[in-house]
């Protein structure tokens, strides 16, 4: 039997981000889920390299290339809906958790059990999912940053939502206040800073 779970995936793109706001530059969720795999890479290298951490950096990367795997059978809900009141929100955490078997249901039965431990939210690794959530909090983050950058005032409150979001996550894990110091003050340099940083450095 033929399956569709790679033809699921492939229309990732297809799934807009943000889709109540005005955005100087679009985002689908294929994007997200790249950029979130990237951070969480370099989230869970920076704790073991700095942190005494013990962390398989490229399955926190595999964990987080999947994470909203789940958003093709439903599409992104923004979290003003998601997160309305509690009982909306156990809602839709039931439907998740629907979309993530659905899609695990899309592969062949013998790849299943591998897949479960990444699809899955409930069954992955808790220190790793720790890790893939604070890099989709950074992501998110960073997009606010750069479209405020970009005189975009839609996301003043989503990027003080997500600055006290990430300083709670700090005290835990200080590999994320050492990403922020590091990485993201470029993050809004255009391409020719960028390229004068490179040839100074």
């Amino acid at each position: 039997m033929d399956s569709t779970f790679l033809a699921w995936l492939f229309r990732m793109p297809l799934i807009k981000r943000w889709a109540l706001m005005y955005c100087v530059k679009a985002e689908n969720i294929a994007e997200h889920s790249h950029q979130v795999a990237v951070v969480a890479h370099l989230l869970a290298v920076i704790r073991n390299q700095k942190f005494n951490g013990n962390l398989n950096a490229d399955r926190a990367a595999t964990i987080a290339l999947y994470h909203e795997a789940a958003e093709t059978r439903y599409g992104d809900v923004v979290s003003p809906t998601k997160y309305a009141n509690e009982q909306i929100s156990r809602e839709f955490k039931k439907i998740e958790g629907l979309a993530e078997q659905e899609c695990l249901a899309t592969l062949p039965e013998e790849l299943q059990q591998v897949f479960a431990e990444i699809i899955v939210q409930d069954d992955v690794d808790t220190e790793l999912k720790a890790v893939v959530k604070a890099a989709d909090i950074l992501v998110a983050y960073i997009k606010a940053v750069t479209e405020l950058y970009h005189n975009n005032p839609e996301f003043e409150h989503v990027e003080k939502n997500l600055k006290h979001k990430l300083n709670q996550i700090k005290a835990d894990m200080p590999e994320v206040d050492y990403f922020i110091e590091t990485f993201i003050p470029a993050c809004t340099a255009t391409v020719d800073n960028l390229s004068q940083q490179n040839s100074n450095g």
